[in-house]
């Protein structure tokens, strides 16, 4: 048996249809739950990824698409588990198209925010040569959740963010009347007011952004 059969397996046999109703409910109903909660699928997956080590270890990639195909939302939560926990030493210049195929695929914040943080984040951290195609690429996207991604890659980089870059995606989307893109700007900004409150104040007030964003960046600030 393989790594992914031996886990749908291990997950199915764990199902609570009790619990997969409001999880569903929470999420807009937009995505089928087994009623598996968090706590309970880590520490099934932690439990198979012992049994098959090497495979996962070697083919994870493969591993967390073959995932993100199944059915319940709980593959594509423990798929990511697996990226992340196994792509930090292990970084290729092609990764930025592996992790975008992720972001792709029954898209929804959940599983973006966390790939753009932690996926395309720490993508361009090893490479940073790549980040202004990439990002340009991203950003001028019809894809909402790549224009997301664009925006709040940087999450967490405090003094090492691209405050340039981050304005000129801010004023990239500042007419967008999308609620996904309104949010991130705000929480971009917000992020780096932590070490930077004055420059994001200033940025803020001298642009027309919409009420959500100066919200959010401001949030901490006054």
């Amino acid at each position: 048996m393989t790594f992914t059969k031996a886990l749908i397996t291990q997950m199915h046999q764990a199902k609570n249809p009790e619990e997969a109703v409001p999880m569903e409910k929470y999420m807009k109903n937009k995505f089928q739950y087994l009623g598996i909660k968090t706590e309970l699928r880590r520490a099934i997956l932690k439990k198979t990824l012992i049994q098959y080590p090497d495979e996962v270890k070697q083919n994870f990639r493969t591993i967390a698409l073959e995932l993100f195909q199944a059915e319940y939302r709980e593959f594509h939560q423990c798929a990511i588990d697996i990226v992340l926990a196994n792509i930090k030493k292990n970084w290729q210049i092609t990764d930025q198209f592996f992790i975008e195929e992720l972001l792709l695929q029954h898209s929804w914040w959940d599983s973006v925010d966390t790939l753009a943080k932690y996926g395309i984040g720490g993508y361009l951290k090893q490479f940073p040569s790549e980040k202004y195609e990439l990002i340009e690429r991203f950003s001028n996207s019809n894809n909402l959740w790549l224009k997301r991604t664009a925006l709040i890659f940087q999450l967490g980089y405090k003094l090492d963010t691209d405050f340039e870059l981050l304005k000129s995606e801010c004023l990239k989307n500042i007419d967008s009347k999308e609620f996904f893109i309104q949010k991130a700007i705000g929480w971009a900004l917000r992020d780096y007011a932590s070490v930077n409150p004055q420059g994001v104040l200033k940025f803020v007030q001298n642009n027309p952004f919409k009420p959500l964003s100066v919200k959010e960046a401001l949030r901490k600030i006054i």
